[in-house]
């Protein structure tokens, strides 16, 4: 029997359930999204305290730092780059910031605007090895790693800073929201991952970035000066490392030579976690936002349930390895 038009136009292709499975599986915030919602699952049902108000806000406080660092490592590893010099400039970011208000007598406005510029010139050294002498994003900032970290420790001569001025330590205040303080920093951090989106998601200097890690020759190609691009990308990297120096010495209270010695695995943690790509022009910043959460999440919700700290780092290294393993069989079903 022949089928009717009638009943063909009622028959759904049997591709449309598939293709649309398939554009949801696509999308790359979806996995980190999703395994942030099953460990607030998970947690809330371990834990009585986990969902409370201060514990979320506690989450925030202690995700900050590491979400503001991710969101320079982003943009870097967006260019199929990576920074592994970021936690070791935020720290002595910090340790500008605190001795010159502290023993040079600098006014507090005037340190942190030091701090914040002694990143950035960081990041522009990084910047410019990485394409005027074409040097290996790895080997350039380990080795600044290192040289910031000395730095670190010869400016403050292994001492603590202590006694700041309260502009210095103000985005550690808190504020009312309904029945929870929460800190300005938090804000502030969250504040960045929104502006970070837009200029992404919106901007030519956002689709510029994606291209340069996805096809830097087409990049070229199009009139874009690659080497202009790359060297402002490590730049404002760094401004942002200056401001994660900031809400360092705010949530700490003190100038810490000593901070910061992990914080540069920890960025690249929530940036994988997050969805994108170690290989460069695919992922979003969403999703670092998320990872950056996740890492907060498990850690605390361990924390609540009694885990010992080494397991913490147990289960994020393989969290870390999972999330590179789907990026990679991903990479590969695109070619």
């Amino acid at each position: 029997m022949s089928t009717t038009t009638a009943e063909r136009a009622a028959t759904p292709p049997a591709e449309a359930a598939p293709s649309r499975v398939k554009a949801l599986l696509a999308v790359p915030t979806l996995g980190p999204l999703g395994a942030l919602l099953l460990a607030c699952l998970y947690f809330s049902f371990a834990s009585d305290r986990f969902l409370t108000g201060g514990n979320m806000s506690l989450i925030l406080q202690q995700v900050m730092v590491v979400g503001t660092l991710a969101v320079g490592q982003s943009a870097v590893i967006l260019t199929a780059g990576i920074d592994l010099s970021n936690g070791a400039s935020m720290a002595f970011g910090s340790l500008v910031m605190t001795k010159l208000a502290v023993s040079g007598g600098v006014p507090a406005w005037l340190a942190i605007l030091a701090g914040i510029a002694t990143c950035a010139a960081i990041g522009a050294v990084n910047g410019s090895l990485v394409t005027l002498m074409k040097l290996p994003p790895f080997i350039v900032t380990l080795g600044m790693l290192n040289i910031a970290m000395a730095l670190t420790h010869i400016t403050s001569k292994e001492q603590t800073v202590t006694g700041l001025p309260d502009l210095l330590t103000k985005l550690g205040d808190t504020f009312p929201l309904g029945q929870t303080r929460v800190t300005y920093g938090s804000v502030l951090m969250l504040v960045l991952f929104a502006v970070a989106w837009y200029v992404l998601r919106h901007t030519a200097a956002g689709r510029h970035l994606y291209a340069l890690g996805d096809n830097p020759d087409a990049v070229r190609l199009a009139g874009v000066n690659v080497r202009r691009q790359l060297i402002g990308v490590y730049t404002v990297a760094g401004v942002l490392y200056g401001i994660a120096a900031l809400l360092l010495v705010a949530r700490t209270g003190v100038g810490d030579p000593q901070a910061g010695q992990t914080d540069n695995l920890d960025s690249i943690t929530a940036v994988v976690l997050g969805g994108i790509s170690l290989f460069g022009g695919r992922g979003s910043i969403v999703g670092a936002l998320y990872g950056a959460l996740l890492v907060g999440v498990i850690r605390n919700g361990l924390q609540l349930t009694g885990v010992d700290s080494v397991y913490q780092i147990l289960i994020t290294g393989i969290l870390v390895i999972l999330a590179v393993g789907v990026d990679q069989i991903a990479r590969r079903r695109r070619k």
